[in-house]
């Protein structure tokens, strides 16, 4: 959580840091794939008292397209807040449908061309750089790797991991768990040595 903070605090105040920002925090909230990230349209989007109600049409494991709901809680810290961080980028770029992440041109205004997915990656690299870490170690499945790991960091059981990531399998979530346990579930630390 301290490194998503980190990224969210390193996208500035400016257009494309306000979109940068929602897309950072959506993903990381919703543990989506970068190519579901950017297929979300303002259409899959319903926003309640508890937060964010988000429609993912079609996914890697989804193929059919019979689709899958994913809540996203309303934040407790207001500068990690999806929901918020959602509605800011949408109302400052005036996005009332079709795709929510655009891509941006040279100047950093807003296109009507979709974000690739590619993208995702390169702004996560771009920010982590900034930080003074390797980019080479992130990429556009960060986000999803790092929710899955945050959670079971703090307990979150795992079928609770994999209704919000979609995962049908436990191996495969597992694989997402980046030494999430290492410590925590230690048989050393559990002895007392």
């Amino acid at each position: 959580m301290t490194l998503l903070r980190e990224l969210v605090a390193g996208c500035g105040d400016t257009y494309r840091g306000t979109q940068e920002r929602a897309l950072l925090l959506l993903g990381f909230a919703g543990a989506f794939r970068r190519s579901e990230l950017v297929a979300l349209t303002v259409e899959d989007l319903a926003f309640v008292e508890e937060g964010l109600v988000v429609c993912v049409r079609r996914s890697k494991t989804d193929q059919e397209g019979a689709g899958m709901l994913k809540g996203i809680p309303k934040g407790t810290h207001p500068d990690t807040c999806a929901v918020a961080a959602l509605q800011a980028w949408l109302y400052t770029a005036k996005v009332r449908s079709g795709r929510i992440f655009r891509a941006l041109d040279s100047h950093g205004n807003k296109t009507n061309r979709p974000m690739p997915a590619y993208t995702v990656g390169r702004i996560i690299q771009r920010l982590v750089r900034q930080l003074g870490l390797d980019p080479t170690q992130y990429g556009g499945h960060s986000l999803r790797a790092g929710l899955v790991t945050a959670a079971a960091q703090a307990g979150v059981a795992e079928r609770v991991i994999m209704q919000q990531t979609g995962h049908a399998d436990v191996q495969s979530m597992r694989r997402y768990i980046r030494n999430a346990s290492l410590f925590r579930e230690n048989a050393a630390a559990q002895v007392g040595v």
